[in-house]
C-alpha cells in the first residue's frame, strides 16, 4: 500500500508561488490525467470506506465531483453534488464559512438527502477544512447522518483535520503533505 501511495504522489506536479507568491499548489491534473493514477485513487479511497453503509457520496465543487462520482458508481452509492451559490435549481440550505479574507457559501437541496441517510463527504483536498466542516454542517441541516469524509490530499500545517474530528472520526486522506 505505501508503494501504491508513493506512487501517486509522484504524479502531483508541484506549482510553485501559485495562485500567489509563497505557496507551493498541488496540480492533481496531471495524477487524473494517468488512467491507472485515476483508478488507484478511486479504488484506494473506496477501500477506505468498504466496511461503512454508504447511501449518498457529498462531491465539494468542484474537484470532489471528480472522485466523488467514479466512488458512487462504484459502491453502489447515490452522487450529490454539494454547489456554489445560486448553482442549484431547487430549494436549497446554504453554509458559510471563513477564508483568509472574507467568507464564502456553499449549499445542497433540501431535498439531497432523507432523514437518517448515510453521507459520505468527499473532496481533493484539505487544507483549513472551512469548505469541508461547512458540507458537513450541511449534510446535518438535512437530517442525514455523516458517516465520513475522504480526500486525496491533505495539508498537515494548515490544521484542517482538527477542524473536521468535532464532525466526525472518520477522516481519510491518501497523501498527506
Amino acid at each position: 500500500m505505501e508503494q501504491t501511495i508513493i506512487n501517486v504522489k509522484e504524479k502531483i506536479r508541484d506549482v510553485k508561488d501559485f495562485p500567489k507568491q509563497g505557496i507551493v499548489f498541488r496540480d492533481i491534473t496531471t495524477a487524473i490525467k494517468d488512467a491507472e493514477t485515476m483508478k488507484t485513487i478511486i479504488d484506494y479511497l473506496c477501500e477506505q470506506f468498504k466496511d461503512v453503509k454508504i447511501d449518498y457520496i457529498a462531491g465539494i465543487e468542484s474537484r470532489g465531483f471528480i472522485f466523488g462520482m467514479p466512488m458512487a458508481y462504484k459502491m453502489n452509492a447515490g452522487f450529490v453534488p454539494v454547489r456554489k451559490p445560486k448553482k442549484l435549481p431547487a430549494e436549497t440550505y446554504s453554509q458559510s464559512y471563513d477564508l483568509e479574507y472574507g467568507t464564502d457559501t456553499i449549499e445542497v437541496h433540501k431535498d439531497a438527502f432523507g432523514e437518517g441517510d448515510n453521507v459520505l463527504i468527499i473532496d481533493d483536498l484539505l487544507a483549513t477544512g472551512g469548505t469541508a466542516e461547512a458540507a458537513c454542517k450541511l449534510v446535518k441541516k438535512t437530517g442525514a447522518n455523516l458517516v465520513g469524509i475522504g480526500f486525496l490530499i491533505e495539508l498537515q500545517d494548515l490544521n484542517g483535520r482538527a477542524k473536521l474530528e468535532k464532525e466526525t472520526d472518520n477522516i481519510v486522506s491518501m497523501l498527506k503533505y
